[in-house]
């Protein structure tokens, strides 16, 4: 509890000392918008041209390594103008700097994701959806009305906690899964990171539907339905950079590429519908009069949680089966907590994983899953020096951040126990790395994702030994930062 209380006052102090120097010389010499430094726009193309087929530097999936370059070059803050159909962006790498925004924003932040997720919903679909249609891919008054109404039920640990039992149902299934599908030599098929999604979906689908959908049977065929919503999803999320970072034409006229995205959403909303019959959500949110937000929220839920959790399950694993000493730790933990593997977990083991979850937390510090997040400024303001105007799209690369000795000590080394209690005086700024988000639009599934996760672990590394025994893995964006390869883990039962 001291602790914690420390850790506040640290961040007052920072916060007032930043406002200090705000409020003194160092308004004294603002500089103007055109200052900030950044690559050159050409004529016509601006900065579009980079992200061309041929004739461009970078691929779309190059994201993660863009931001670093930036930086690099740079320096704290960034800009990128001359993008074809949307505004310019802006690179924040200065932690004070980020904390200070997510503290003074106000009730309705704008978040500036997926402008085709927004489109398709407030034009495309307006009549399906309507005036609250969610919390992704929603802004202003129509988000803060949406989430006011969801959050609480959401949120609540209490309704999370109820979920620890049928979650370890699921991963037992998984489990019972990975055992059929492992060669003679205890080695996984190149496309385990299908079988995760699969997982996935059955946990989301326990949490937001109610019921199980299916997803671990043996011999699921390319058109059984949980196949079609796991596709559906994936495509609608990792085509967004094509849709948003190449130049936008669908904006203008229904491109090829948009027209599949179109139709790819209509089929996910029809098959995740037809499954919302008596769903958690819609027990959850019984004081509701409009039901149409119970299965907004779950298509939300679902369409987001999918790929975000797979993708991160696949990096925690991937971390875990190179880095055998903590790996080895994390089982020791385990076997002090729980004794006998057979015993059901409960909330109390998973309380107990301290160095278990540090673990997941560093992993999102060194190798987030989202490399930023994101505002647009409502209002002029002052960043790092310089008057930015309203409209700006700001990029918080927290992929970045978390790894900079500004900001964190030794934060090129990947050390767990840097966020545990013993820890706590090292520098280690909470605003460096935040892989959920901050403030009124953080991850509003975070308390049921961090579950899925602590409970995978739980049940997995309890009961084996993981390793690859391949070429080392790159990262690379999709919709998300994980490995780029096949995920051949091999299983030893300890």
């Amino acid at each position: 509890m001291m602790t914690l209380s420390l850790q506040r006052a640290k961040c007052s102090i920072r916060l007032l000392c930043s406002q200090a120097l705000k409020s003194t010389n160092y308004t004294e010499n603002i500089k103007s918008y055109d200052e900030v430094p950044g690559p050159k726009p050409i004529p016509i193309l601006g900065n579009t041209w980079r992200l061309f087929p041929v004739i461009g530097q970078y691929e779309v999936g190059d994201v993660a390594k863009i931001s670093q370059i930036f930086h690099e070059e740079y320096g704290e803050i960034t800009r990128l103008s001359g993008l074809i159909g949307r505004p310019d962006l802006l690179f924040v790498y200065n932690a004070d700097e980020i904390e200070r925004m997510y503290r003074q924003e106000g009730p309705t932040p704008f978040r500036p994701s997926m402008p085709c997720l927004v489109r398709y919903k407030g034009v495309e679909r307006k009549k399906f959806f309507g005036e609250l249609a969610g919390v992704v891919g929603v802004h202003g008054e129509p988000w803060k009305e949406f989430r006011t109404r969801v959050q609480k039920p959401v949120l609540q640990p209490q309704t999370v906690r109820k979920y620890v039992g049928p979650i370890e149902t699921v991963t037992k299934d998984f489990i019972t899964r990975i055992e059929k599908i492992k060669n003679s030599e205890g080695e996984l098929p190149a496309d385990f990171d299908n079988e995760i999604h699969k997982w996935a979906l059955e946990c989301i689908g326990l949490v937001a539907l109610d019921v199980r959908l299916g997803c671990l049977a043996d011999n699921l065929t390319p058109d059984s339905e949980p196949l079609k919503i796991i596709s559906a999803a994936k495509f609608a999320l990792r085509n967004i950079a094509e849709l948003e970072l190449k130049a936008p034409y669908w904006r203008y006229f229904p491109t090829p590429l948009w027209s599949r995205y179109v139709k790819n959403m209509d089929y996910f909303v029809e098959i995740s519908v037809n499954e919302l019959d008596l769903s958690l959500v819609e027990r959850i949110l019984a004081n509701e009069k409009d039901p149409k937000i119970a299965y907004i929220l779950a298509l939300d839920l679902i369409l987001v949680g999918i790929d975000t959790i797979s993708m991160a399950v696949c990096s925690i694993l991937y971390q875990l089966a190179t880095r055998s000493e903590e790996q080895e730790k994390i089982f020791k933990e385990l076997e002090k907590i729980i004794p006998d593997p057979s015993v059901p977990l409960t909330t109390k083991h998973l309380d107990q994983a301290i160095y278990t979850k540090a673990f997941i937390r560093e992993v999102f510090r060194v190798y987030s899953t989202v490399i930023g997040n994101g505002r647009t400024l409502q209002h002029d303001t002052v960043i790092c020096g310089y008057h930015i105007p309203k409209g700006v799209q700001v990029v918080f690369p927290t992929l970045v951040t978390g790894q900079m000795e500004e900001w964190v000590d030794d934060a090129k080394t990947f050390k767990p126990e840097r966020w545990l209690k013993e820890n706590s005086d090292k520098k280690l700024h909470p605003f460096a790395s935040l892989p959920y988000g901050h403030g009124a639009r953080m991850c509003l599934g975070r308390r049921f994702a961090d579950l899925e996760m602590q409970v995978l672990l739980a049940k997995l590394i309890r009961n084996y030994k993981l390793e690859y025994h391949h070429k080392p893995l790159k990262y690379k964006v999709t919709f998300m930062y994980a490995p780029d390869g096949d995920l051949k883990f091999k299983l030893i039962k300890r």
